[in-house]
Order: structure tokens, then C-alpha cells, then sequence
């Protein structure tokens, strides 16, 4: 059972539907009533490596709370700067930042 996503035609609201079988069907807008929902293409992800986000990462540039917020990012500054360095972080310190992903995130109820 897939789950599609529409837009209102009368009030421009987009909702997320899951629908029970492959053919067409209407459906009321949970918003408005009307019966103008049409699917539309819903947004997809694109999955970035650790290293890819390395390699994108300015060590010169500073970082505001937002970059933070994916705590994926938590502990790659410091990474990559002492590569940048020419030191191997090595395994104990991929274990010291999960640790600290692990903890922020519980701290944040995640």
C-alpha cells in the first residue's frame, strides 16, 4: 500500500495519503472537502556518505546551530580538520563521536 502525495486544487494544501490499491480514485481534501486532489511528485532523498560530506566540509568556514541539528555532523569538523593536519583520527575517535551523536541525541528526546 503506497503512500502518495496531493495537492488541493480549491485550497492549495498538499497531503500525504496512503491508498489501498493502484487505481485512480478521488478523494476528499482532509482540509477544505473539495474534490479537486491531484497526486503530485513527492519530494525524494538523497543519502551522502560520510565521506562525501568530508570531502564538502570547509574547515574554514564556520557553522551555524542548523548544521548541528543532523547530528551526522557532530564530530566531522574536527575529522576532517586533523586529516587536514595529516593526523588519523582512527577508530577510537569514530567511537568517542558516536558516543556523542548517542548523547546530544538523547539529551534532544531522539
Amino acid at each position: 500500500m503506497p503512500v502518495y502525495e496531493f495537492r488541493c486544487g480549491n485550497c492549495g494544501e498538499r497531503v500525504e495519503m496512503l491508498v489501498r490499491s493502484f487505481e485512480e480514485q478521488e478523494f476528499p481534501c482532509p482540509f477544505c472537502k473539495g474534490n479537486s486532489l491531484k497526486r503530485v511528485m513527492s519530494a525524494f532523498a538523497y543519502h551522502r556518505s560520510e565521506g562525501d560530506r568530508l570531502a564538502g566540509l570547509d574547515t574554514h568556514r564556520p557553522h551555524d546551530a542548523d548544521y548541528y541539528r543532523d547530528d551526522r555532523n557532530i564530530g566531522l569538523w574536527a575529522k576532517k580538520r586533523m586529516k587536514e593536519l595529516g593526523f588519523d583520527p582512527g577508530k577510537e575517535f569514530d567511537g568517542v563521536i558516536e558516543k556523542t551523536r548517542e548523547k546530544v541525541a538523547d539529551e534532544l528526546g531522539g
